[in-house]
């Protein structure tokens, strides 16, 4: 499928992954709209960072995903969605399990019944590495057994097969997409890079972590977006679940180890017991399988992970992206 002029929605555009997908599709040519959450501010999350010469190239529309009417309304005209308007902290989700099940599996309801009504030609619903668990084998095929090892995975792996059976029953045309750890410019303070990072720039030398030991599979944002759109341009993706991901791994001690000798090779790592995840909860390893996706697309990972890091150090070290930031807290 061509994507130049094609009609889509996107999801979450508001978030990390979102802002960038929504870049990355209008130098596509594709007309976008962006889906935002609504709210009192009139905040358009990380869109009210582009240019006006950009945000005049995106229909905005503020809404909620949560509510059928919101979606429906959002998705007609629209020949594709990119899905990503997700609740995605994994501490939060054992305070809040509710608004993880409401958001992320209700609200994919709401988008595959949309889709099937008003008979989309694509739809993309974002998953996560996180429905794998903790690896029994590896590298981690898309076959690999699903594990809700916190209620935040458990909400995710509800949202994909409800996906899945609007395929299976409905011939809705619709393809899972699990990128494995996403990291880049804008990611929440939540996730273990920007934690990391923004510890060191606010001058501190001890940088508080918890667990060191688990390994993953980090993948910068612009081979994620590549990702999702050589996805969407191949009709062999329909009805399937499809990785993005490296094929390296990483420890967390290994990564805190780089970023630190990038920015202040005299900071050292301290646990921070508030920071570990409930033993049973903690994913020990993920490093994912890419062949389907090379196979069905054609698509390979463009950055290391020095030159992604790179690149996001210096994003933060600019006053607009660090100054954003809280470095005195733990964000959940």
């Amino acid at each position: 499928m061509q994507m130049r002029n094609k009609r889509v929605l996107v999801t979450g555009a508001d978030g990390f992954i979102g802002s960038h997908l929504v870049e990355r599709l209008i130098r596509c040519g594709c007309k976008v709209k962006a889906f935002t959450y609504y709210n009192a501010f009139n905040s358009w999350g990380w869109l009210d960072s582009f240019d006006r010469k950009k945000t005049r190239k995106i229909e905005i529309f503020s809404g909620d995903v949560r509510d059928p009417n919101s979606v429906r309304k959002a998705m007609k005209g629209m020949d594709m969605v990119f899905h990503l308007a997700a609740l995605i902290g994994i501490p939060f989700s054992y305070h809040a399990p509710d608004s993880y099940v409401d958001t992320n599996i209700k609200g994919t309801l709401n988008i595959m019944q949309a889709g099937m009504e008003l008979k989309l030609k694509r739809i993309l619903v974002t998953s996560t590495s996180e429905v794998y668990g903790t690896a029994k084998r590896i590298p981690i095929e898309e076959n690999h057994p699903l594990q809700g090892q916190s209620p935040y995975s458990a909400s995710k792996i509800g949202a994909d097969k409800i996906a899945e059976s609007f395929f299976k029953s409905f011939d809705v045309p619709v393809t899972i997409v699990r990128p494995f750890n996403t990291y880049g410019p804008r990611q929440s303070a939540r996730a273990i890079i920007p934690a990391i990072i923004i510890q060191l720039l606010s001058g501190k030398k001890d940088v508080m972590l918890g667990s060191l030991t688990p390994t993953r599979d980090l993948n910068y944002v612009k081979d994620v977006c590549d990702g999702f759109l050589s996805i969407a341009s191949s009709d062999r993706t329909i009805g399937e679940e499809i990785n993005i991901a490296s094929k390296r791994e990483v420890s967390i001690g290994e990564l805190a180890d780089r970023i630190i000798k990038k920015i202040n090779p005299k900071a050292r790592v301290v646990l921070d017991k508030k920071r570990v995840r409930p033993e049973n909860s903690e994913v020990m390893q993920l490093l994912g399988e890419n062949k389907k996706i090379r196979e069905l697309t054609g698509w390979s990972p463009r950055y290391s992970l020095d030159k992604g890091l790179d690149e996001t150090i210096n994003w933060f070290k600019r006053k607009r992206g660090f100054k954003l930031y809280k470095a005195d807290i733990y964000n959940v």
